[in-house]
């Protein structure tokens, strides 16, 4: 957790600091957008292909890496950022550093989490968003209207350097060992769920993606790409609107009328109600054992409605949007690559960085198109994009969640009769 709030801090911070990074640079609203645009742009460039790369070099190795890289973003950032050019390309830094660690966690979680508390560890784990904009929501009032913006991001810098070091080594393991692991029948393998009739987790030996007889005309690494090229449109829609929320609402919050230092403890806020979310969904999801997706879908519904409560432009509405937006809009995610792993246990790494791909996609997208809209429009224009993508990321998510069903039915029926 302590390493994916160090690699997503970079941005979050930009996001919540942005009033004072715009006094001191002169930067506007749509400057901010761009700048985020990029980050994730970056993350996404290398959380498609890295999934493999990790598997192979070893998830500690990589995240120290990472660590560190977005470390020297951080210092640089706080250092040199005094212009639009020098945080954009600091935080294009920082997004490949966080492309490469998310699916390096995600498998690291996968190889070593205790199945029966699977869930619990992926929504610790995705409480990494909400710790860095609750970080970046503290750092207004504590360390940028005190001693300045620069110097939040050299305390970022320190902290990132010190998790990183906290990383156990990679355990030396036989080459099946965490296939066999994660592959193993265990209640919560399967979205829908198993004790429903659906079928165990599909095999790279015998379904989608494997090298059996079931995997005629598709790609042989393990994963099927039809359902999570759709999961990742849903994730794409559903992060595009959270990112900007977290990229924007302290400065939506000051055009509302909050002060500076009230506005980002409304960032805090939200970030204690997304973190809570995150752990509470996770820990349901053990118990659960199945629907995994639908669950992410109500969520996302849920947060289409902070959203709307956002662009009221009422004082009262806002706060109670900002818990809805933070707690459901923005508290699916752990719960949403917990159910990736666990349809495709022989290759984690590989699936989620198919499905983050999309994420970063999102990332790139949502605050960009929410700059523009409130540079050239209004924030209650922007907030209604933001409603209208939950609402389609929804749709997507139980679109994809059929093709999975659909393609794991017709490997359990193939498994049943080899002629079908």
């Amino acid at each position: 957790m302590a390493i994916a709030s160090a690699s997503v801090i970079p941005v979050f911070l930009a996001g919540a600091l942005a009033v004072q990074i715009e006094h001191s640079t002169g930067m506007h609203a749509d400057g901010i957008g761009e700048s985020v645009a990029i980050y994730f742009a970056c993350g996404a460039l290398t959380s498609v292909w890295i999934g493999h790369v990790a598997e192979r070099l070893g998830f500690a190795r990589v995240l120290r890496i990472s660590t560190v890289v977005s470390a020297l973003a951080l210092f640089l950032i706080g250092g040199l950022g005094r212009s639009l050019p020098a945080i954009a390309g600091l935080l294009a830094l920082a997004g490949l550093a966080n492309g490469a660690a998310q699916p390096a966690i995600n498998g690291y979680l996968a190889e070593r989490a205790n199945p029966a508390s699977a869930g619990l560890a992926f929504g610790l784990k995705q409480s990494s968003v909400p710790i860095a904009t609750l970080l970046g929501g503290l750092a207004v009032p504590a360390i940028a209207l005190t001693v300045g913006w620069p110097w939040a991001f050299a305390g970022a810098g320190v902290l990132a350097l010190v998790v990183g070091r906290l990383l156990p080594r990679d355990v030396p393991k036989t080459g099946t060992e965490q296939s066999q692991k994660l592959g193993r029948p265990d209640p919560y393998s399967g979205d829908p769920e198993p004790s429903r009739g659906g079928p165990e987790p599909i095999s790279p030996s015998t379904g989608p993606g494997g090298t059996g007889p079931g995997a005629t005309g598709l790609a042989r690494s393990g994963v099927e790409v039809a359902p999570l090229i759709a999961l990742a449109l849903a994730g794409a829609l559903g992060a595009g609107a959270a990112n900007a929320l977290g990229s924007f609402l302290v400065s939506a919050g000051v055009h509302d009328s909050f002060s500076p230092g009230v506005a980002g403890l409304l960032a805090a806020m939200g970030s204690v109600c997304g973190l809570t979310s995150r752990i509470v969904s996770g820990a349901r999801a053990d118990r659960r054992g199945g629907g995994h997706l639908r669950v992410v879908a109500i969520m996302l519904l849920v947060g289409a409605g902070g959203y709307l409560l956002l662009a009221t432009g009422i004082q009262a509405a806002f706060i109670a949007g900002t818990v809805l937006a933070y707690g459901a809009g923005w508290g699916w995610n752990g719960l949403f690559n917990f159910a990736v792993v666990r349809t495709h246990p022989h290759a984690p790494a590989r699936a989620t960085g198919i499905t983050q791909a999309g994420v970063f996609v999102g990332g790139i997208l949502g605050p960009l198109a929410f700059g523009l809209l409130v540079a050239h429009a209004s924030y209650a224009i922007a907030w209604g994009l933001d409603v209208a993508a939950a609402f389609a990321a929804a749709a997507a998510m139980l679109a994809g969640r059929r093709l999975m069903v659909r393609r794991q039915g017709m490997v359990a029926l193939h498994q049943i009769d080899p002629d079908s």
